[in-house]
């Protein structure tokens, strides 16, 4: 069976970061692509950066729970943990239906006949530990279910698995912040569930991932909620807007990539729109934080021009000076590539061997974040927010499987900081 040719980077050694104020993980839901987001994060955990403030959806909430859950000594392991238990090795008509193509030298049919194999296998029989078909699907009309009650799925397991795997009196009372994104059913406004605000239990995060009509709505406080990423698959903002005082690094873990090829059928056109659909919005964002930089440059200019003694006794003026003293942002942005055998199902392909190939993903794409010190210095507060990117300046879509075909074998870090926004590519 063909596999990407990943982790060739040595292990970076122990990173010293200049003093930020605040280091957030910021976690994109994408449903089984999540295990991408923990390669991300044992990366980060080589080099000894340990997370201030975790914000996720979806998928990236439940990855959220078991890093927080956890010391961080034992976090790449309970989430080693945690993904085995949810996926699943390939059963015996996927290994024949893989091997037959392989003998006949054709061992990209072999994994892609794998990975469409392994996605029906979790439409028809779930994911041990995540969630299970209903025998019975509830039909419009007949007998009306509260919203616990509708959907494809059961992930009452899923509630088990968490437990297992993260310690949520740690979540709560640990020294790590986390915010996770959900919808509420009834006003359709997204909602942050804090551990700064509330005491966060498993349904907080099952919430944030609970993606209808395949998963059931989740109770709390006599509300239903359903997956944050309805409204807003990125978290980023919910830390920028908090930080607009403040330096911050934040690592954005994005599964879903805007960039991508012409559709040339109605699978590539599903693929394609799931894309587009959740992808980040890191434009509109960096466009936002950009303009409030200019107006707090303009604030600052002005501010020059009243008598000092005002500045120090006006309260308007006062309050005018502390909007013009604003932070600086700088966002590294991990964004997922697709793999050649890849389809419309790779959210919910749940594969032993498609999972490491995600882990190994993210792992290899922060370790060449980090071989590029320079891009995680404080940025001007002038400038106030700047992106970094590895797949920024890449030539087209290329597939991270097919790397090492069309790389080189040293891989050649480029100086991506800027203003742009990296959601571009």
């Amino acid at each position: 069976m063909r596999r990407s040719q990943r982790n060739t980077l040595k292990q970076p050694n122990h990173l010293e970061l200049p003093s930020y104020d605040e280091i957030g993980l910021v976690l994109q839901g994408g449903g089984a692509l999540g295990s991408y987001q923990a390669g991300v994060y044992e990366g980060l955990a080589e080099v000894g950066v340990e997370p201030t403030w975790i914000s996720g959806i979806s998928i990236g909430a439940l990855n959220t729970a078991i890093i927080a859950g956890n010391a961080p000594e034992d976090r790449v392991e309970a989430l080693r943990g945690f993904w085995s238990t949810i996926c699943q090795p390939a059963d015996l008509l996927g290994h024949v239906g893989a091997l037959v193509p392989t003998a006949f030298g054709f061992p990209d049919v072999a994994r892609k006949w794998s990975s469409m194999w392994a996605a029906a296998r979790a439409l028809t029989e779930g994911q041990k530990g995540f969630f299970s078909p209903r025998f019975s699907a509830h039909i419009a009309s007949i007998a009306k279910k509260p919203p616990t009650e509708v959907s494809f799925y059961d992930t009452t397991a899923l509630r088990a698995t968490l437990l297992k795997y993260a310690n949520f009196d740690r979540i709560n009372d640990g020294d790590v912040r986390v915010s996770v994104g959900a919808v509420n059913v009834r006003t359709g406004n997204l909602v942050y569930f804090d551990n700064t605000q509330t005491r966060l239990e498993p349904e907080h995060f099952m919430a944030s991932g609970a993606l209808p009509p395949g998963f059931p709505a989740v109770e709390i406080d006599g509300e239903y909620y359903w997956d944050g990423g309805l409204v807003s698959n990125t978290p980023l903002t919910e830390i920028v807007r908090e930080c607009q005082h403040k330096d911050a690094l934040v690592f954005q873990v994005d599964l879903w990539s805007a960039g991508g090829t012409q559709p040339g059928d109605f699978l590539d056109v599903a693929e394609r729109a799931k894309d587009i659909q959740y992808s980040s919005r890191t434009r509109a964002i960096t466009a936002f934080v950009s303009q409030s930089q200019k107006h707090a440059r303009l604030i600052k200019e002005l501010l020059e021009h009243i008598p000092e003694k005002v500045r120090r006794t006006h309260p308007l003026v006062k309050q005018a000076q502390k909007v013009a003293d604003g932070g600086a942002v700088n966002v590294v942005h991990l964004i997922y590539k697709n793999k050649f055998f890849e389809g419309h199902y790779k959210d919910y392909e749940f594969s032993n061997d498609t999972m490491g190939e995600h882990w190994a993903s993210g792992l290899e794409d922060i370790r060449r974040s980090f071989g590029n010190p320079d891009w995680f210095e404080i940025p001007s507060h002038d400038l106030g927010f700047v992106t970094h990117d590895v797949h920024r300046h890449e030539t087209g879509p290329v597939p991270v499987s097919d790397a090492s075909q069309s790389a080189p074998q040293t891989p050649e870090l480029v100086d991506t900081a800027t203003n742009e926004p990296s959601d571009a590519h």
